[in-house]
C-alpha cells in the first residue's frame, strides 16, 4: 500500500507520499575522493520508507536533503530524490524488483527473502541498517500473558501476514513456545494492517484486533492506553538488540551508481549524528514529517531511550537468516552477514 502527502505537506494515512528532496549538511564525509563524472551516476534516485521511528533517519535525510549534500561534497551533481511511503515489506519488495523503486526500506526478514530469491539475477542486497529498536507484541486481552494464551478468536495485527518483520518475529516466538515444528502455529491469527490503523483498532477495543506486533512510537502510545499490556519484546526473542530495518537495492542499481550508494550511506551517518546530537529537533522533525499527533516530549523521550539506537552497524542479521533457512523461507543461508550487504558496508563490525 502506498501513501500520499496532504495539501499542507503532511502525511495522510491513506495516500502515497512522493517528494523530491534537496538542504546541505555541514560535515563532509570522506566517501569519494576527487570528482566523479556526472554521466556515471543516475540523475534521480527513488527511495521508500515505512511508518515508525525506525525510519527516522530517512525522514531526516529527506527534510535536510542530505543525499544531495553528500553527493555534492563528493563531486557528484546533486541527484533528484523522490520519496514514497509503503505500509509493508512485501509491496516494497515488488516495487524494487519491478524497477519502479531504486531503494526500499524494510525489516530484516523481507530483505533476506528478497536476497535469496534474486541471487544470480538482479541480486538484491542491503545498503545499510537504519536502526536497532525493539518491537513489542501488545494485547488488550488481560488473560493473555504469553503467546501460549492466544486462542482461535484472537486477531494479531502485523504489517504483512507471514512475511513482515513482525510476522517473522511472531513465528520465532511461536517456535520458542511450542517447538520447532510449530513456528507457523499463530499465522492463522495474523491480520495484515499498517501500524497506524492497528494502533487505532487496538486502543479502540475493536473486536477484529486483539493484539498488535508493533514498533515505536505506536507501541509506546498503545502501552499507555488503559487495558493494553505487553506480552513480549523482540529483544526477548533474539536475546538482545537487532537491526530492525534495512535499506536495500538491486545489484544492477548499485553497480551503476556506486558513488551515489556511498552518498546514501554517508547521508544515513549524518542523519544518525543529527538524531543523537539533537533529539528535540529530531522529535519535532518526526512529528512534522509524519503528521503525528504525538507531543514533542513524548517522541523526544523515545529518542533518548538507549534501547532505541540509530546506527548503520548490522546486528543479529544471522539469527534471522538461520531461522528463515531452517523454516524453508529462504533456500540458502548466508555464510555471514556480509554476504547480504553491498561492499560499501562490509568493513564495519556486525553480526
Amino acid at each position: 500500500m502506498e501513501r500520499r502527502l496532504t495539501k499542507d505537506g503532511q502525511l495522510s494515512r491513506r495516500r502515497v507520499l512522493s517528494l523530491a528532496g534537496a538542504v546541505a549538511s555541514p560535515a563532509i564525509p570522506r566517501l569519494v575522493r576527487g570528482n566523479v563524472a556526472s554521466a556515471a551516476e543516475a540523475a534521480e534516485i527513488r527511495i521508500a520508507v515505512q511508518f515508525g521511528i525506525v525510519y527516522l533517519p530517512l525522514l531526516v535525510i529527506q527534510e535536510q536533503r542530505l543525499i544531495e549534500a553528500v553527493a555534492r561534497d563528493s563531486g557528484l551533481p546533486p541527484p533528484t530524490v523522490s520519496w514514497l511511503k509503503f505500509s509493508g515489506g512485501a509491496a516494497m519488495n515488488d516495487a524494487v524488483i519491478s524497477g519502479s523503486l531504486d531503494m526500499g526500506a524494510a525489516g530484516v526478514p523481507p530483505v533476506l527473502t528478497a536476497w535469496d530469491r534474486t541471487r544470480g539475477t538482479m541480486g538484491i542486497k542491503a545498503v545499510a541498517p537504519l536502526a536497532s529498536v525493539p518491537s513489542w507484541l501488545l494485547t488488550n486481552r488481560p488473560e493473555v500473558a504469553t503467546v501460549r494464551d492466544f486462542g482461535p478468536d484472537d486477531r494479531i495485527a502485523v504489517p504483512s501476514a507471514k512475511v513482515s518483520f513482525q510476522a517473522i518475529m511472531l513465528q520465532m516466538a511461536a517456535e520458542q513456545a511450542f517447538g520447532e515444528s510449530e513456528f507457523a502455529r499463530l499465522d492463522p491469527l495474523t491480520v495484515s494492517l499498517d501500524h497506524p490503523d492497528a494502533t487505532t483498532a487496538l486502543m479502540g477495543g475493536h473486536a477484529a484486533i486483539t493484539a498488535h506486533f508493533s514498533n515505536p512510537p505506536f507501541q509506546q502510545e498503545e502501552l499507555a492506553h488503559p487495558g493494553v499490556h505487553r506480552v513480549l519484546s523482540s529483544y526477548d526473542i533474539l536475546g538482545g538488540p537487532h537491526s530492525s530495518a534495512l535499506l536495500y537495492a538491486t545489484s544492477r542499481f548499485r553497480d551503476a551508481n556506486p558513488h551515489l550508494v556511498a552518498a546514501v550511506i554517508g547521508a544515513l551517518e549524518r542523519a544518525d549524528a543529527f538524531i543523537a546530537g539533537n533529539p528535540r529537533a529530531a522529535a519535532e522533525l518526526y512529528i512534522r514529517s509524519e503528521g503525528s499527533h504525538l507531543s514533542a516530549d513524548f517522541v523526544e523521550g523515545l529518542l533518548r531511550d538507549t534501547t532505541n539506537r540509530f546506527t548503520t552497524e548490522p546486528e543479529n542479521i544471522m539469527t534471522f537468516a538461520k531461522f528463515q533457512h531452517h523454516t524453508g523461507q529462504i533456500k540458502v543461508s548466508p555464510a555471514e552477514w556480509r554476504d547480504v550487504f553491498f561492499p560499501e558496508l562490509t568493513a564495519k563490525a556486525g553480526s
